[in-house]
């Protein structure tokens, strides 16, 4: 079975691979590129049509070697129309409302026609079993929430897509173990993936733009609601928050800033992580490894400590969280004095 894996790793590695240079090449040609402004950071007009080649690699490995069940099938449903709606953003825009009501009816098809919700909390803050109401608008929250935190994280080259990586290779290897369908779900994801990062490492030539993010980040937030129903792992709700972490955080703690200072959520800003990583001085290739290895430490440290259970885990990660919070928070104003 682990050789079927590694296939379906590899065949949509190879589709992103040798997809990228022509999507490139004709990006140029039509001019379908991301211009710099003053929240960007790269400096010169860039492909942002990445998601293309990721979609491509992914879609057609789960087709070929992937097994079809435990909604599976809807999950693809909901990444064509995440697909279709990120490709059109990434070439004529399209409003938030938009790709919120397309996020809207994906995630509905999962939820009722795929049956993949979450049903319990498995005793976190003393909470088990979810009645039927509360289980749908939980799930809700969670697939949209996470789907549009993977999409907010992707503001650095090679950011959005080592975290994607990792997250996808964590859920695989669970999902190995107690559910079949979703590691090759999570498999044929990281292979595209990998052969997309060829391209999008510093100095980045192509972005994923909003096609490969909502996709990528639909998949994800369909596969974490799998991984806490499986409930196969000790405090699989802290695990899987511990997966993560960076893109569940670096949100959070964007909207409460914008909160704070009384703007809307989501208006843009340079409030994310990795910009204040990049005001303290670091090069961009050693942001996006300080972030990757603090999220490997979180998922570490939690699957380590599992067996203190879901509330003290998650409480400690929150701590963690503030802490980081904090001496960002520092390391700005101190900055701002320099400067004054």
């Amino acid at each position: 079975m682990y050789l079927n894996l590694i296939f379906a790793f590899l065949w949509s590695m190879v589709i992103a691979l040798f997809s990228v240079p022509s999507i490139i090449r004709i990006s140029h040609t039509k001019k379908l590129l991301d211009e710099p402004n003053h929240r960007t950071i790269h400096q010169i007009m860039t492909p942002r049509l990445g998601g293309l080649a990721i979609f491509a690699g992914f879609m057609s490995a789960i087709t070929i070697f992937g097994k079809f069940g435990a909604g599976v099938q809807q999950l693809l449903a909901g990444c064509v129309m995440m697909f279709f709606i990120g490709i059109k953003d990434d070439i004529i825009s399209v409003s938030a409302f938009k790709k919120f009501f397309v996020q809207i009816i994906a995630t509905g098809i999962v939820m009722t026609m795929g049956d993949v919700r979450i049903t319990s909390l498995q005793g976190f803050l003393g909470i088990w079993e979810l009645e039927t109401g509360i289980s749908y608008a939980f799930t809700f929250l969670v697939i949209v929430g996470i789907t549009n935190a993977i999409n907010l994280i992707d503001g650095l080259d090679g950011l959005a897509g080592t975290i994607i990586l990792i997250v996808s290779l964590c859920f695989g290897t669970f999902f190995y173990f107690y559910s079949i369908e979703y590691a090759y779900v999570a498999f044929c994801l990281a292979g595209g993936m990998m052969g997309f990062l060829r391209y999008n490492i510093y100095k980045a030539r192509i972005f994923m733009g909003d096609t490969g993010s909502l996709v990528s980040g639909f998949v994800i937030a369909v596969m974490s609601v799998k991984f806490l129903e499986m409930n196969a792992v000790a405090s699989a709700p802290a695990t899987a928050v511990a997966v993560l972490f960076i893109p569940v955080f670096d949100t959070l703690r964007a909207f409460s800033l914008r909160i704070g200072s009384g703007r809307s959520p989501f208006a843009p800003d340079r409030n994310h992580l990795h910009h204040r990583f990049l005001d303290m001085g670091l090069p961009q290739i050693m942001v996006v490894v300080l972030i990757l290895m603090l999220n490997l430490l979180v998922i570490i440290s939690t699957i380590w400590f599992s067996g203190l259970g879901n509330t003290f885990l998650l409480i400690s990660q929150i701590v963690f969280a503030v802490i980081l919070s904090v001496f960002l928070e520092i390391q700005r104003r101190r900055s701002l004095y320099a400067n004054a």
